[in-house]
């Protein structure tokens, strides 16, 4: 590699560089600094990612880097710029909670900026080789912060199960590449591709090494067969960190699916479709019954992604730009939604400091803080995808393009998916406005009343904003084809 081809690679991968060089200098001022440096290393930490997101808002660039294994184009930014957003509000959450969750510590904001730099890799990876470490950067990163609060057994257990869980499935992902590697002789998306064109190049292994690849990153993104680890890790994890892992890590693996089937193995659209629809219809039906008998808000948040992966997945089995673009927008409201609801179970606490999940604890919250139980009304509403809030549009768009792709029993199955899971946003709603309070909440942080505040305004105001978010989506997503 020439020095003016190294210096443009470099340029092209400026942000993930700004999070690499940042990571190790805010890992030596904790070092240097002692333990009690982690707000200052959580703040600079925010401060950092978000330099990150605004040089690829204000100085975009698009090309191959690298040798072709680094690929910065309009879908990577859009989705990019969504994760680090996730990312910041993350972080931002933990703050005020910081030390009761052991998230005090300056390891946790470094360990978020590692998972992060992780991500940016994983949604610009342009080869299977540079896809894998992305994503084990991010993984490891996260079976860590699962764990974090090391006096808590729920915690231990969340980050053991998430860890032997990824492990099996970064083997079958890595199983899958070896045999897509032996089947075809390339690595590189564009390559793979090329050789899926030839005649006679679809075999059986081939196929097999598909099916392994995409169940490694259905694990990731906790879709049906493979969402085992999901509740146990939502309810175990710290909240805070379970709202991260709600949502950057979820749009990471989601870009990198349809990065990999709509560039590498669009030859074979017929055999990865499949797979795709099952595991949506699987996602979406689960996602709606099991999270009915749910006590536990954080478990029933659990099986709401599960079920929202399934519906973002619609667009995906459809394969088409309206499809992509429809996923993108998906997730970014999802992302939203995710957020603002998870401030508003962070400042679920009793007056005397109690930590309360019950679902039932949400009871006559209309009565004891009427803000926080509108902007909860807003989102869970949302959530269930009433219209015109912005949870409609997102199932509208995935929903459209499964039809232009004539997958009508998918969409069908979608629809009465989402009535069921209809229920139990609608009793979340039911207990805040027409039951009892059993108890009233201590004084919300203001971090988290701006949080789900923005959350809030953002899933009422979409119907007036959405036009530019979906023009953008839509430009993106034509970079892909």
């Amino acid at each position: 590699m020439t020095s003016e081809t190294l210096l443009a690679s470099l340029h092209l991968s400026i942000p993930e560089l700004i999070l690499a060089i940042g990571s190790l200098v805010l890992l030596m001022i904790g070092v240097f600094s002692g333990e009690r440096s982690g707000r200052m290393v959580s703040v600079l930490a925010i401060i950092l990612l978000a330099v990150a997101a605004l040089w690829l808002v204000f100085a975009p660039s698009e090309g191959l880097a690298y040798g072709g294994v680094f690929l910065a184009d309009g879908f990577g930014r859009f989705m990019k710029v969504t994760a680090l957003v996730g990312s910041i509000v993350a972080l931002f959450m933990s703050l005020g909670l910081a030390k009761e969750n052991q998230l005090d510590k300056f390891e946790f904001p470094v360990l978020i900026v590692l998972c992060t730099l992780g991500i940016l890799l994983m949604i610009s990876a342009n080869d299977l080789i540079s896809l894998y470490l992305g994503l084990e950067l991010q993984s490891l990163a996260i079976y860590v912060i699962a764990a974090i609060n090391r006096d808590s057994v729920k915690s231990t257990e969340a980050g053991l199960k998430y860890f032997v869980l990824g492990a099996l499935s970064s083997g079958m992902l890595l199983y899958g590449m070896s045999l897509v590697y032996g089947f075809t002789g390339h690595t590189h998306f564009a390559d793979i591709a090329q050789a899926l064109t030839v005649d006679g190049a679809r075999s059986l292994g081939l196929i097999f090494g598909l099916v392994f690849i995409l169940a490694g990153i259905a694990f990731k993104i906790s879709a049906v067969p493979f969402h085992m680890w999901t509740p146990d890790v939502y309810e175990g994890a710290p909240t805070p960190v379970t709202a991260f892992l709600a949502s950057a890590p979820k749009i990471a693996a989601m870009a990198m699916m349809t990065r990999i089937v709509i560039t590498a193995f669009q030859p074979v659209m017929a055999d990865w479709q499949q797979v795709v629809v099952f595991i949506s219809i699987a996602s979406m039906l689960l996602g709606s019954f099991a999270a009915i008998g749910q006590k536990n808000i954080k478990r029933l948040m659990a099986y709401s992604s599960i079920g929202h992966m399934g519906y973002a997945l619609v667009g995906l089995a459809a394969g088409s730009q309206t499809g992509v673009s429809g996923v993108m927008l998906y997730m970014l409201i999802y992302m939203v939604m995710t957020l603002g609801s998870f401030a508003i179970i962070m400042s679920m606490r009793r007056k005397d400091g109690t930590v309360v999940e019950n679902v039932a604890d949400l009871a006559g919250l209309s009565t004891t803080n009427p803000m926080m139980a509108t902007v909860l009304t807003i989102l869970m509403f949302s959530l269930a995808g009433i219209p015109p809030l912005a949870g409609f549009f997102g199932k509208y768009f995935v929903f459209v393009a499964a039809i232009e792709a004539k997958l009508y029993a998918l969409a069908i199955i979608g629809v009465l998916a989402s009535v069921v899971g209809a229920y139990y946003y609608l009793r979340v709603i039911k207990l805040m406005w027409f039951d009892e309070a059993t108890g009233e909440f201590a004084r919300v942080s203001g971090s988290l009343r701006l949080v789900f505040g923005v959350s809030g305004l953002f899933v009422l105001a979409y119907v007036l904003i959405g036009g530019p978010i979906g023009g953008a989506a839509e430009l993106a997503a034509a970079t892909l084809f």
